[in-house]
C-alpha cells in the first residue's frame, strides 16, 4: 500500500532513484506477452482547415484556452457514438 498523501509532479517523479522504485507487483514479461502483443500506433493530430459556423467557434472560444482541442473531443465522442 503506498504511503504518499498525494501523486508526484514529473519534476518529482525524475528525481526518484532507480533502487527507491518497488516492482514487486509488476510481472515478468515472458514469451507470451511479447507473442501476443500488437502494436498501436497513436491517432495523432492532422492540421486542417475547417468551416464551422460563428456561433459555435464563439460558444467554444468563449471557454478559453484549449477551445480547439474541446472542438476535437466533441467531435471524437460523436464518432464514437456512431461506431457504437
Amino acid at each position: 500500500m503506498s504511503t504518499r498523501k498525494r501523486a508526484l509532479d514529473p519534476t518529482e517523479i525524475a528525481a526518484v532513484e532507480d533502487a527507491a522504485i518497488d516492482f514487486t507487483d509488476i510481472p515478468e514479461l515472458d514469451e507470451t506477452f511479447w507473442r501476443e502483443a500488437r502494436l498501436v500506433e497513436p491517432d495523432r493530430t492532422e492540421q486542417i482547415t475547417l468551416r464551422v459556423k460563428r456561433s459555435v467557434l464563439e460558444h467554444f472560444r468563449a471557454s478559453g484556452k484549449g477551445y480547439q482541442t474541446r472542438m476535437n473531443r466533441v467531435l471524437e465522442s460523436y464518432v464514437r457514438a456512431q461506431r457504437g
